[in-house]
């Protein structure tokens, strides 16, 4: 691959940017916090069941016996899937409510969609597929055939119930199974449960009074309508020329979807409260020659080198394989030791103080950026971010600065009213101005951070004697190892909850599948139908997660607010979950060394 060398970045005040990281902080802080958006059910259930890619195949309701449930069919469920054919799980189904394989790469098809993050890192099971990504970052639909192909290549289509919504989880005693209810009547019966929705699962609306009143078109960006807009998503949006479209959201999704929207419409109209960092997104090919060089184990290997420049540091000599935004505070903070041979001097408050210099650095030769590519000072300013790197998600591309150049579109800052005022029947009123548009689209992302009710949405979810999941992780998350809780046999999850974090989420959802496949596995070979953490474990598990915290309660609450720290809210729940902060690659010891133990400690198994 090629030579990536430290950014050149400027001197800043630092105490002075801090203070206007504040100021801009507060001017969007909002009481409602994470109510502020709308769940996507009731009248506004089509915005995330409704599915405008394939249409749904009436079939008769299922009712079945089933040993494995994987609930999700994205990159999580087909890892998943994965881990369990290698530990020789043979009876399992995979629950998707889309009607392929895919998850968020099924649902979001918008014009512009790419991975932000390296796809060599990012997309799952390369080496076992035997396939190379096209490029450094991805087009949406690459991943979306990338999962298909997993599905194929392991034969997962035959084990799929596609277009299928889960509508209630409860355990019961005397079947010693879980109940599954669905939206098409299906009651289906499973030992056990393995929870793979992912974070960007249900799609969220602002709570926009007069929401409802708008007599034009809507859409969410994650069920892109291309019937109103022609096109794909690679652009060419060639029915809207006569359409005045307004966007509201400039975060990834919105970034990546206004310029195809701007070269396509009469006028677009983007309604920002929070700008983004907008990092070069430079993408290229894959070259062939460095892929003749790859070893067994590669992908692993840069995996951690990316983890590294992401949660801990670069060691001395070591090169920065992932060469972008994600990792240029790193690049450039080893730069700086390498230049003095300062790496002796590296405590860890000296690291973390040499971080943040190089985060001040970075994000203001971001924001200069925008001054040298948008040419109207007022409109350049608008879109300056002032908060730390990480606060919000980087986002990568070329097309979106240079798009408000165009003198078709008009860039409408609502931060000082912390969003759109209202809407009417003829727009989108801000700043006491009505601007009439013919189409509103929302990217306005996903419930990550609201609460759990309402980012699952499965009622009753109730594990022995009726028990709520949601109650039982009421007042924070309560598991062994980040899979499974006390008071939920058989019950597994993915994500976000008190598990390993890595730079490549995809990773997480290895490590997460390991321990689940086998622990599952085990559970067969030993003839239990029954497996389940001890409150005692539990509780140690917890303790374990205490123990090794971290604390960066200061860097989140001065965060401009977004999903990654719950809308600014001091007890909102975290996009992190709550994570064992003692290292990725630690955790993986751990539970290798538990696993290697052969005892399952902590679990109680029942015949």
């Amino acid at each position: 691959m090629r030579d990536c060398a430290p950014t050149q970045t400027p001197e800043v005040d630092k105490s002075a940017l801090r203070a206007k990281y504040l100021v801009e902080r507060d001017k969007r802080l909002r009481p409602d916090g994470g109510n502020q958006y709308l769940q996507a059910e009731n009248e506004f259930a089509e915005f995330y069941e409704g599915d405008p890619h394939l249409p749904v195949v009436p079939r008769q309701p299922i009712s079945d016996d089933i040993e494995v449930v994987v609930i999700g069919g994205g990159f999580a469920g087909l890892i998943t899937a994965h881990r369990l054919i290698q530990a020789g799980v043979a009876d399992f189904r995979i629950i998707e409510l889309g009607g392929d394989f895919g998850g968020v790469w099924y649902w979001n098809r918008y014009p512009g969609i790419q991975v932000d993050s390296d796809s060599y890192c990012y997309l799952p099971l390369l080496e076992e597929t035997g396939f190379m990504p096209k490029e450094k970052f991805s087009h949406g639909d690459e991943c979306f055939e990338h999962a298909q192909r997993i599905g194929k290549h392991f034969g997962l289509y035959e084990k799929a119930i596609f277009h299928t919504l889960i509508r209630s989880l409860a355990w019961d005693e005397q079947l010693e199974r879980w109940h599954i209810g669905t939206n098409r009547g299906d009651q289906i019966r499973a030992r056990f449960v393995v929870m793979c929705q992912g974070p960007y699962n249900r799609p969220k609306l602002p709570g926009i009074p007069g929401i409802t009143d708008f007599e034009g078109h809507t859409f969410h960006t994650a069920r892109w309508d291309y019937e109103y807009t022609g096109g794909d998503l690679h652009g060419g949006l060639d029915r809207i020329a006569d359409k005045r479209i307004a966007v509201i959201g400039t975060g990834a999704s919105g970034v990546q979807a206004i310029p195809h929207l701007a070269r396509g419409s009469r006028h677009l109209t983007v309604f920002q409260r929070t700008p983004s960092y907008i990092f070069e997104r430079d993408n290229h090919p894959t070259d062939p020659e460095w892929v003749r060089t790859l070893q067994p184990g590669w992908r692993a290997e840069r995996q951690r080198n990316f983890h590294n420049a992401a949660f801990a540091f670069y060691s001395p000599g070591e090169p920065d394989l992932i060469c972008d935004g994600w990792t240029e505070v790193a690049r450039n903070l080893a730069a700086k030791l390498n230049r003095g041979n300062r790496w002796a001097e590296l405590t860890p408050e000296k690291f973390m103080e040499w971080k943040e210099d190089e985060d001040y650095r970075a994000m203001e030769r971001l924001r200069r950026r925008v001054e040298e590519i948008v040419r109207d000072p007022q409109t350049a300013e608008k879109l300056k971010p002032y908060y730390r790197n990480m606060c919000k998600r980087p986002v990568f591309n070329d097309d979106y600065l240079p798009t408000f150049n165009r003198p078709n579109v008009t860039l409408v800052d609502v931060s000082q009213t912390k969003g759109v005022e209202r809407i009417t029947e003829k727009g989108v009123v801000a700043g006491g101005f009505e601007y009439e548009v013919d189409c509103i689209i929302f990217a306005s992302g996903f419930e990550i951070t609201t609460g759990l009710d309402r980012q699952l949405d499965i009622e009753p979810f109730a594990g022995r004697e009726g028990k709520s999941l949601y109650d039982h992780w009421g007042k924070g998350f309560r598991t062994l190892h980040g899979v499974m809780a006390h008071g939920f046999p058989n019950h597994f999850a993915t994500g976000f909850i008190q598990g390993g974090v890595t730079a490549a989420t995809t990773l997480m959802f290895e490590q997460q599948a390991d321990h689940i496949a086998y622990i599952i596995k085990e559970a067969q070979h030993r003839g239990a139908t029954i497996v389940e953490p001890t409150a005692e474990a539990e509780a140690e598990w917890v303790r374990t997660i205490r123990a090794n915290a971290f604390d960066n309660s200061t860097f989140v609450m001065e965060c401009t607010p977004g999903y990654y720290n719950a809308e600014g809210e001091p007890s909102g729940r975290s996009f992190l979950g709550d994570p064992f902060w003692g290292g990725f690659y630690v955790l993986e010891e751990l539970l290798q060394a538990w696993r290697d133990a052969g005892d399952l400690r902590g679990l109680t198994l029942s015949e």
